[in-house]
């Protein structure tokens, strides 16, 4: 029975990506709330029995560890001095936007007495900074509780809604007024991504399918494998295992991987580890309760709102005071709270400036490069902060 259960969170996620393909309204919905409705509905129902728990872990566990190195290894690090120093800078201000506004939203949460407030703030730095990677990995870090993790994803997913439609209707608008132009041609702001970069983050995984795809996919697997067996054992050799530590050192390495040439060549690395996220999405899903999540705080709802809607104003603040471009201000601020993804539709909006988009994607790396490390620093640090007298 563990094995067809293993089985399954392993290929559901195929079914979804199959489903997204070929249905319209799977394709607004997206593939990780399908894997999350999906894990709830299977763990809730009754059709994965209780005893499969100790498999759920396991799968969720090695999912993640895996993932995350294999997101990291197309990151070219040496490209990054080619960011337009427009872009740059505001993505530096985006990130402490955010850190300023998690620290500003623990303190108000400890007062009030809400519960673990260190984990939402290390979780909203790791998802406002770069994405859904960056919040799983914490989320396994910390040691989230499924349920809560559920709740404040549900949560991002709504607020998100909300930001993006704010970014693409109106955003620009009130930005071109606080903001100063943006210069017609950007010299500065080369492509800092290869011509593949923008297809990395689609739903199409059918290249996984092909012969050379399954190659490439177990060549990622191989090169990541390795990568956790090194960061699980100086893990243990440091921290006696510390999940946090451990998963700080799987991003390090990961990125410390991808200065490899032929590591970063493995251009189907990312879509492998997205597709490890969707099983971690599913697993989780489904050892969460969701009678749980119906007695949801709905102070988690208020701290997801306040993260999303007070970085961007104050990253506006910061950027108007530093005499950040609005363009530049739109795409890096679009690229670290909804991840590079969704840049293009923002660069379609402004006008289809080439420059604006490459800046906004490889920003948007960026993100996903230091996010992990820096929710994980900032909630450790929290805690400390917490447990003091």
């Amino acid at each position: 029975m563990n094995a067809v259960v293993a089985l399954v969170l392993l290929a559901l996620p195929a079914f979804m990506l199959g489903l997204v393909h070929r249905q319209r309204w799977a394709a607004r919905v997206g593939t990780i709330v399908l894997c999350y409705v999906a894990g709830l509905l299977a763990g809730n129902l009754g059709l994965i029995p209780e005893s499969a728990l100790p498999v759920q872990k396991a799968v969720s566990e090695a999912a993640i560890a895996l993932a995350l190195p294999m997101i990291l290894f197309t990151v070219d690090l040496r490209a990054w001095r080619r960011i337009a120093g427009r872009a740059l800078l505001s993505m530096a201000l985006a990130v402490a936007a955010v850190l300023l506004v998690a620290l500003a939203l623990f303190a108000v949460f400890r007062a009030l007495g809400v519960e673990a407030p260190h984990e939402l703030a290390g979780l909203a730095v790791g998802v406002y900074t770069g994405g859904t990677p960056n919040l799983a990995a914490i989320k396994t870090a910390l040691d989230v509780d499924e349920t809560r993790y559920l709740v404040f994803n549900a949560f991002d997913t709504a607020v998100g809604a909300a930001y993006l439609l704010f970014m693409v209707g109106v955003a620009p608008r009130f930005a071109r007024r606080w903001l100063p132009a943006t210069p017609a041609a950007q010299a500065d702001a080369a492509p800092t991504v290869d011509a593949g970069a923008a297809s990395m983050h689609d739903e199409d995984y059918r290249d996984l399918l092909t012969r050379r795809g399954l190659a490439g996919a177990a060549a990622s697997v191989a090169v990541a494998a390795v990568v956790v067996g090194v960061s699980v054992g100086i893990g243990r050799l440091v921290a006696g295992g510390a999940p946090a530590l451990v998963i700080a050192l799987l991003a390090t390495l990961g990125l410390a991987a991808s200065l490899v040439p032929r590591v970063r060549a493995l251009a189907l690395s990312y879509k492998v580890g997205m597709y490890l996220i969707y099983v971690f999405s599913f697993a989780v899903a489904s050892m969460a309760r969701a009678d749980a999540m119906q007695g949801s705080d709905a102070m988690l709802l208020v701290f997801v709102t306040v993260a999303v809607f007070g970085s961007l104003a104050l990253h506006a603040l910061l950027a108007r005071l530093a005499g950040i471009d609005a363009g530049s201000f739109l795409v890096t601020s679009m690229s670290a709270i909804c991840s590079p993804a969704f840049v293009p539709l923002l660069a379609r909006a402004l006008g289809g400036n080439r420059a604006l988009l490459a800046s906004g994607m490889a920003t948007g790396i960026v993100g996903y490069a230091i996010g992990t490390q820096l929710g994980i620093a900032l909630a450790l640090a929290l805690q400390a902060v917490g447990s003091t007298p």
